[in-house]
């Protein structure tokens, strides 16, 4: 095994898939055309906390201003609280994505009227079309259109002929480059504002990301000021709220060693394997907490962050756990962090110049973002990560998750696009 590939493979790198469903190695983010179509169908953490590494890099210019937000000719009111979930009518973006998936599904289970925005080819690598997509989000409407197209997007939904109550926004960038997380992460999330809130909605889900609190990376900048102009249009209009929710890491992002670990290879981590920590929850955890906050009034106006239940874990204990549950002894291949310091100075060394492998140099330092930061609250106090301060929410354990992956493989779990090296 070589280092570049133990790299890869390592648990700690993959905390980077946890919340975005979206970073990925140098994959072109597949926009999608700008027609639009309809489918109607019916740790333990050491000594109570880890330090946050500190690491610093240059910032990028900020995008151009945005148009203001256009609100609807009728006045929102919060009265879709009060109504049956059959009765309200929710807007999800970024359906087709991983976590989006679960969350249309989860709305559906639930009776409300969905209305799942997605593009014309979707999934890894643009490889579904419209007849899959809209297979997978079954008891939805589903409203082929590009996020990323204000005038698309206006128009798709618009000859749908119906208001909204609510936007359930799942949208992020495939992979984390500048650009990508600006047209996505920030502009794709706005359009979805303003879209709903012309069509009537009153209230904006966001899925956020909780690496977020300690904003490094350009993807986590753009994240925020779309954050901070949801709070702003709470603030000048009171018929108006919002919900952030910023979940930890996700079941299929510490998935990626469990097959090559049960073929006899070591469990790959940086450092002594404790140099991060998180409370991992699985997508039905989180889509259940997701669609909570469509009606549940005490989440309102509120920033929500959320992990799995059970104790934060460390990548060491991770690989505990999964030598325990196949029986063997654990066997650590120990990768020293400085190396990724080493592939991002070069990286950045490089970019400067080929401006063309900037999102390479920005993929680096994400890599090593997660290799070293863990996906808890971050204590302003302390200035320590805190499993305490961390809610839990949810039944699934990821240990189950573990068994089941190893006795049925990572099949529907794909890491797809969201890769580092």
């Amino acid at each position: 095994m070589s280092l570049l590939s133990t790299i890869s493979s390592s648990s700690n790198s993959l905390h980077l898939l946890h919340h975005h469903n979206h970073l990925s190695s140098l994959a072109s983010f597949h926009s999608s055309s700008s027609s639009s179509s309809i489918i109607l169908s019916p740790l333990h953490i050491p000594r109570h906390g880890i330090k946050a590494t500190k690491f610093t890099i240059t910032a990028s210019s900020s995008p151009p201003p945005p148009p203001s937000i256009s609100k609807s000719t009728a006045s929102p009111t919060q009265s879709f609280r009060k109504r049956s979930p059959k009765d309200v009518n929710v807007l999800v973006t970024g359906s087709t994505g991983y976590i989006g998936k679960f969350v249309v599904r989860e709305l559906c289970r639930r009776g409300f009227n969905v209305v799942a925005v997605a593009r014309e080819r979707s999934g890894i690598r643009g490889r579904d079309d419209k007849a899959r997509a809209a297979g997978q989000l079954a008891g939805a409407t589903v409203c082929f259109a590009d996020v990323t197209d204000p005038d698309a997007l206006g128009r798709a939904l618009d000859a749908l002929g119906r208001p909204v109550d609510a936007v359930v926004c799942c949208l992020a960038s495939r992979g984390g480059g500048i650009s990508d997380s600006w047209k996505v992460d920030y502009g794709a999330s706005r359009n979805s504002l303003l879209a709903g809130r012309r069509l009537g909605a009153s209230h904006f889900v966001l899925l956020s990301a909780i690496c977020v609190q300690k904003p490094l990376l350009e993807f986590q900048r753009a994240k925020l000021k779309f954050e901070a102009e949801l709070v702003e249009e709470a603030a000048a209009d009171p018929g108006f709220t919002y919900s952030v929710v910023r979940p930890t890491a996700f079941f299929k992002s510490l998935g990626g060693q469990v097959e090559t670990v049960k073929d006899g290879k070591p469990y790959v981590m940086f450092g002594d394997g404790r140099l991060c920590a998180c409370k991992p929850i699985s997508e039905a955890d989180l889509a259940a907490f997701i669609a909570d906050c469509v009606m549940d009034e005490d989440k309102a106006c509120k920033i929500l962050p959320i992990g799995g239940p059970g104790k934060a874990l460390t990548p060491l204990e991770q690989g505990q756990l999964l030598f325990k549950l196949l029986g063997r002894e654990p066997k650590f291949f120990k990768v020293p962090i400085e190396v990724m310091d080493f592939v991002i100075g070069v990286l950045d060394f490089l970019a400067k110049l080929f401006p063309s492998l900037e999102d390479a140099a920005e993929f680096g330092k994400i890599g090593r973002y997660y290799a070293a930061e863990s996906m808890l609250v971050l204590d302003p106090e302390t200035g320590e990560y805190s499993a305490e301060k961390t809610p839990s929410y949810g039944k699934d354990t990821l240990e189950e998750f573990f068994a089941k992956v190893i006795r049925e493989g990572m099949a529907g779990q794909e890491l797809g696009e969201q890769t580092i090296i």
